[in-house]
């Protein structure tokens, strides 16, 4: 399955099986409603290790001041029409604030974005990084519904997943294309028939009102928040449910609210190809020669060979799986998402060109949750039910093939790729909810919006867009000069500095700042 609209995952996801992250994990699903679930205690203990659909690993190390992590589960309402019925169980994870009581605002509520990234597993990862931010906040994340050990849902197993991502996805004749339609049925039933009961219940609107419940049991009159990539579009959400309730937010790489699922798809395609222009214009301009090409239209028209000829004949990957198209493409995609990635992305296409498939089919396992031992995490079927719960419009192959042509000229590299990813939801069983999510938070106190310019995943012109569907004193945008998915993480000091200073002081930055 392609990148959806907005984007699987912050970058951290390629890194984890690169350059071996650390991970957490949580308490199962809670019982049955007992009564009203907003008095219910949250039971804080240390953490174990992550379940399989949070993506694997070890339970997280001490944080460098000696102190643990700690899990629990809140219990939700699975249908919030009926929040007297039946209940799942939310995992959350957090790491109670550094600084003295005085000192103390609250809880710092993060989503690193999918939608399907476990925010159990990926918070601790960033546990230095955040060191300032706990001086005066518990840091908190969680698994939103549907996701790793908040009702997980569960589509196809492991072998059926391998057979999935090494399929063609940009089919090229009338074979190819029943083919690819059978396998996308074949996936969506599964998600049906394993499921079926919480499919209904994964749109962001049911996640942002487990938010506001989790903002009452952490102890907060506000919620104060920082989101990534899709996690923009599901505070977004939240401040239109909830404007009275926003305290301090900053969205980072942010979703377009504008855009139905194919604008999405097209604006990603020209995204990426931004992106991968970047990338051949860095390695061309090194010192040393570029090993991957000459010029930067070099690179490119290399990239497109490599793909043309895996899609008549795969090379030696992962053994004992073969490198195809799809997962090449796939790989060189998550390369993007981080400038860091620049020089795997060098290296797994040398490697290509010499026919071994290795790195780049390790990048594409990284972004569809595939650990070193075979097992996924359950972020492709989470990603999938989301989208498809939230997107109304369902596409078929005739829309497709009606606009290929412009996704080819936004990118030969990935436009028919993205193009394809539209029939996602086509025979999902589950109606979506609007052609695009309401983010309108008049009364919001203000939201930090940061773009990048260089962004793949999330272009930047979804952050002014952002800003704009806010509506007037709450969107602050800020501009990043930079390379990669989203801005906060690139480590520049002017981008930390603004949104250090609205988190932990309250100081809104100038509207239009610009940080390069």
């Amino acid at each position: 399955m392609p990148l959806s609209p907005r984007s699987r995952a912050v970058v951290m996801t390629a890194v984890a099986v690169l350059l071996s992250l650390t991970a957490a994990g949580c308490g199962d699903d809670g019982p049955g409603n007992d009564g009203d679930l907003t008095t219910q205690k949250l039971s804080w203990k240390t953490c174990e290790a992550p379940s399989e659909a949070q993506g694997g690993g070890p339970a997280p190390p001490p944080l460098p001041d000696g102190d643990v992590w700690q899990c629990a589960t809140m219990k939700a309402p699975l249908d919030w029409d009926e929040p007297d019925g039946d209940t799942i169980g939310v995992a959350l994870i957090r790491a109670r604030s550094s600084g003295s009581a005085s000192q103390r605002i609250g809880s710092l509520v993060f989503n690193f974005g999918g939608p399907g990234l476990s925010g159990v597993k990926t918070l601790p990862s960033f546990g230095e990084d955040y060191a300032r931010l706990r001086t005066r906040y518990d840091l908190v994340s969680f698994d939103p519904r549907g996701v790793g050990r908040s009702a997980g849902i569960q589509c196809e197993d492991d072998e059926a997943l391998d057979e999935y991502f090494q399929q063609d996805m940009t089919p090229d004749d009338a074979s190819e294309r029943t083919e690819f339609l059978d396998s996308t049925k074949t996936f969506n039933s599964a998600c049906e028939e394993n499921s079926g009961k919480t499919l209904p219940h994964v749109p962001t609107t049911d996640a942002a009102r487990d938010m506001d419940l989790m903002r009452r049991l952490l102890g907060d009159d506000r919620l104060h928040y920082f989101g990534f990539s899709y996690g923009t579009e599901l505070g977004g959400v939240y401040a239109h449910l909830f404007p009275e309730n926003i305290g301090r937010a900053v969205f980072d790489a942010v979703v377009d609210p504008t855009q139905t699922a194919e604008q999405g798809a097209l604006g990603q395609a020209k995204g990426f190809q931004r992106a991968l222009d970047n990338y051949a214009r860095d390695c061309v301009s090194q010192v040393a020669d570029c090993p991957v090409g000459d010029t930067e239209q070099d690179v490119e028209d290399r990239i497109v060979q490599l793909l043309e000829d895996l899609d008549r004949k795969p090379i030696t990957g992962v053994f004992p799986r073969e490198l195809t198209e799809s997962e090449a493409r796939n790989g060189i995609a998550q390369a993007l998402y981080s400038q860091d990635l620049w020089q795997y992305l060098t290296e797994g296409l040398e490697q290509a060109y010499d026919g071994d498939g290795q790195v780049l089919m390790l990048l594409s396992d990284s972004l569809n949750g595939r650990s070193e031992n075979g097992e996924y995490s359950n972020i492709t079927a989470a990603n999938v039910s989301i989208n498809c719960a939230d997107d109304k419009p369902r596409y078929t192959t005739e829309d497709v093939e009606r606009r290929l042509a412009e996704f080819r000229a936004a990118s030969p590299v990935f436009g028919e790729w993205l193009g394809w990813s539209m029939l996602s939801c086509t025979d999902w069983p589950v109606a979506g909810a609007a052609d695009h999510p309401d983010v309108r938070a008049p009364g919001s106190a203000p939201i930090l919006v940061i773009g990048n310019t260089g962004d793949p995943a999330t272009p930047y012109e979804g952050a002014r867009r952002m800003v704009e569907a806010l509506g007037p004193g709450v969107g602050v945008g800020v501009t990043y000069k930079g390379q990669g998915h989203g801005a906060y993480g690139s480590g520049n000091a002017c981008v930390q500095s603004a949104v250090d200073g609205y988190l932990l002081s309250g100081k809104v930055p100038k509207a239009g700042t610009v940080c390069s």
